[in-house]
């Protein structure tokens, strides 16, 4: 597998003292679904921001397909960035306008001004768009207006935008953290199914540790702005909960609880 995305001894400082991130250094391969977790404040959104360059590390390299991010020229960036779909927390949707206006939105960063303000779509454009929300089962939403919408609909018309680019990588920013249960499981099932079928990598920031072991290839601890643990599902145990989490330990004892059941008699965790 082609790596696809590298980090370098990255960090990242606001102002004089507060480091956010300190030498970080990790690589993605394509296809991979890999989550970030963390205590609240350790870094994990501003290192997904940094991937993109949404946040400007203060040294390091970063280098996405062969591109070092950080070296980029305004007009590279818009090019690279076609390639890197984002989800966020709050969908970051125009609620006024239908879903399919909000997910050809995606196509801008392909568009001169003049096109982008005017709205051209071509007719392939607005097929795909149609195209993906069928896939994500929001057919009968298509000319909806989004404020019509529930929070888990609005996500996966988060996803749509996302997809229309026709990127080689998904960063979700806590993509289910306003979510109920239920709608959650539907937008990481469609994540997982979007990583699996269609081999786009995704990262996605979670505070939820069960559904980062139950969906995730690879995971990515943090904490105080460093990585502390980089690898299996099935490697995480209390001991280096611990070392993730520290003083936040008691907040996730219920899926500490949980975490010899997700387990699978060989060691595994189950899908």
């Amino acid at each position: 597998m082609t790596m696809l995305l590298e980090f370098k001894q990255v960090s990242k400082q606001y102002g004089t003292d507060t480091k956010a991130l300190t030498d970080v250094n990790f690589a993605v391969k394509e296809g991979e679904f890999v989550s970030i977790i963390g205590p609240s404040g350790a870094g994990k959104s501003t290192l997904l921001r940094c991937m993109n360059r949404m946040i400007d590390a203060s040294s390091g390299k970063i280098l996405f397909n062969g591109s070092d991010i950080l070296a980029c020229t305004k007009q590279e960036l818009k090019r690279l960035r076609t390639q890197m779909g984002m989800v966020f927390q709050h969908y970051n949707l125009v609620n006024r306008l239908s879903v399919i206006e909000n997910v050809l939105h995606g196509r801008l960063g392909y568009k001169s001004t003049l096109e982008g303000v005017l709205g051209l779509y071509s007719k392939e454009e607005r097929h795909q768009a149609y195209t993906i929300l069928k896939t994500l089962g929001l057919e009968e939403q298509v000319y909806k207006r989004c404020d019509q919408l529930s929070g888990g609909q609005k996500q996966r018309v988060g996803i749509a935008r996302a997809l229309v680019q026709n990127p080689k990588i998904l960063l979700c920013d806590e993509p289910i953290a306003s979510l109920d249960p239920n709608a959650s499981k539907v937008i990481m099932d469609h994540l997982r199914n979007i990583s699996t079928t269609m081999g786009i990598t995704v990262i996605v920031n979670l505070h939820q540790v069960d559904t980062a072991l139950k969906y995730s290839d690879r995971v990515l601890g943090v904490n105080k702005g460093t990585i502390v643990y980089d690898g299996n599902p099935s490697g995480i145990n209390r001991e280096q909960l611990a070392r993730i989490y520290g003083s936040e330990m008691d907040e996730h004892q219920e899926e500490l609880d949980e975490l010899e059941e997700l387990k699978e008699p060989e060691g595994s965790y189950a899908r």
